[in-house]
C-alpha cells in the first residue's frame, strides 16, 4: 500500500485502543500533514474526536506563520470536539549560541524576562503545571514524556529526515527501550520529502509562509526545516530572518543577543561547517592528526571542552565511543567527532550519527575483506 493509506491505517490501530490519544503538533510541515490524516478520519466518523487531545508546545522563538498556524488548527481540532492544549512553559532548551557563556541552555518563557520575550503569549495558553516545579526542570521531550503516559502519543518524526532519527526508528519495537516501553507512535515514519510536499499540493493544505522564504533565499527543499531558532538543526537560519524579517530579527537579538554571531560564523567550525563550499576553502587538512586532537579534547583538557554544567553525560559518551571504536576510526571520523566537541553536542545527534557512519564503513570493510561465503577452504 501507499505511505498515505498506511499512515491511516496506523492512526486507526492507534484510536482501536480505546485509551486517550495525544497529537504532538508544531504546525511544521510533518505535523500539519499527520494533523491532516488525523483530521480527516474524524471527519469520516472513522475515529472519536473526544479521545484526542492535541499538544502544541509553543517555543516562543518560532516563526509568526507557525504561531497563525497553530491558531487555526487550534480553531478546527475544537471545532470538531477535540481538546487543543497549548503549553507556554519554561521548559529546558538547548542553545548553541549559549556555549559561550559555558551554557547549553536556555529556558523558554523564563520568568522575570518578560520584557525580552520574542513574544507574548496568547489569552488562552496555559502557563502553569504541576510536572514543573521550576523553571527549566524538564524539557519539552520529558515534558509531553510525563503528560502522555496514561495514552498513546503521535508524533510526525520521518526517518529520512536524518540519520539519527532513522536509527531512532529502526530501535522501535525490539523489546526493552522500543515499543513495549514507550506510548510513542510514528505514523508517517516512512513518508520522504516528497511524500510530504505532494499530500501538501494534492489536499490543498496552508502552510507556514515561512518555508517560502527559506527557499527563495537559497534553502534546498530537503533542508527545509522549522525549529526554534537557536538549537543546531535551526541555527544557520537564523541568517536569513535578518534579510526577511527585521522586526522578527530586532527581536531575536533582544532575546539572545549572541544571535549576531551567526551572521558572521554561520559556516564555520562554530556552527559545524554547514556547506560543500566552506568545506572546500577550508581544505580537508590530511596531515592533521584529527585522533591526537581528539584525544587532547576528551582526555588531556576535557575541563575546556565538557566543563559546561550540564555536559558530564555528553563528556563520558564521548570518552566511551573514543575507547571502544578509536581502533576502527578514520581521520575523517575523527575530524566529525572534533568538529561536534567544538560545536557542542548537547543532544548527542552528532555522536549517534557518527556511530552509524563508524559502524557502516567498519561492515563495509568486512564484507569487502573477508573470504566469501559458502566458498570451501583446501590444504
Amino acid at each position: 500500500m501507499d505511505v498515505v493509506t498506511a499512515a491511516r491505517q496506523r492512526v486507526l490501530n492507534v484510536f482501536s485502543n480505546g485509551v486517550p490519544v495525544y497529537l504532538s503538533f508544531s504546525a511544521g510541515k510533518d505535523s500539519l500533514c499527520l494533523a491532516h490524516v488525523t483530521y480527516q478520519l474524524i471527519m469520516e466518523g472513522r475515529i472519536d474526536a473526544k479521545q484526542l487531545v492535541v499538544i502544541f508546545i509553543d517555543e516562543e522563538a518560532i516563526y509568526e506563520s507557525m504561531f497563525q498556524m497553530a491558531i487555526r488548527w487550534r480553531k478546527r481540532f475544537l471545532a470538531v470536539g477535540a481538546a487543543f492544549q497549548w503549553y507556554c512553559l519554561p521548559v529546558r532548551q538547548s542553545s548553541i549560541l549559549h556555549y559561550l557563556q559555558n551554557t547549553e541552555e536556555w529556558i523558554t518563557w523564563e520568568p522575570g524576562k518578560e520584557s525580552a520575550w520574542v513574544r507574548q503569549p496568547p489569552p488562552f495558553a496555559i502557563t502553569r503545571n504541576p510536572y514543573l516545579s521550576y523553571p527549566g526542570q524538564m524539557n519539552y521531550q520529558e515534558f509531553c514524556k510525563a503528560i502522555t503516559r496514561d495514552g498513546i502519543q503521535m508524533v510526525g518524526l520521518r526517518g529520512s529526515e536524518s540519520v539519527q532519527r532513522a536509527k531512532l526508528l529502526t530501535r522501535v519495537g525490539l523489546g526493552k527501550g522500543g515499543i513495549t516501553s514507550s506510548n510513542c507512535q510514528y505514523p508517517i515514519y516512512d513518508w520522504r520529502d516528497s511524500d510530504i510536499w505532494l499530500y501538501i499540493k494534492e489536499h490543498n493544505l496552508d502552510f507556514p509562509e515561512a518555508y517560502i522564504h527559506l527557499y527563495e533565499v537559497g534553502v534546498t527543499k530537503r533542508h527545509l526545516r522549522l525549529c526554534n531558532f537557536f538549537g543546531s538543526e535551526g541555527i544557520a537560519g537564523l541568517r536569513y530572518i535578518a534579510e526577511t524579517d527585521p522586526a522578527l530579527w530586532a527581536q531575536i537579538e533582544k532575546r539572545e543577543p549572541n544571535a549576531y554571531l551567526t551572521l558572521l560564523y554561520w559556516d564555520s567550525e562554530m556552527f559545524k561547517r554547514s556547506t560543500r563550499k566552506r568545506r572546500e576553502l577550508e581544505g580537508s587538512e590530511p596531515t592533521k592528526d584529527y585522533k591526537a586532537e581528539c584525544k587532547r579534547m576528551i582526555f588531556t583538557e576535557s575541563g575546556k571542552y565538557f566543563g559546561i554544567p550540564g555536559m558530564e553525560k555528553v563528556h563520558k559518551a564521548y570518552r566511551a565511543f573514543y575507547i571502544r571504536n578509536s581502533a576502527v576510526m578514520t581521520n575523517d571520523h575523527f575530524r566529525v567527532m572534533h568538529d561536534a566537541i567544538i560545536a557542542g553536542d548537547p543532544k548527542l545527534r552528532s555522536l549517534r550519527a557518527l556511530y552509524t557512519t563508524v559502524y557502516k564503513g567498519y561492515a563495509d570493510f568486512s564484507r569487502e575483506t573477508s573470504p566469501q561465503k559458502g566458498v570451501k577452504k583446501h590444504d
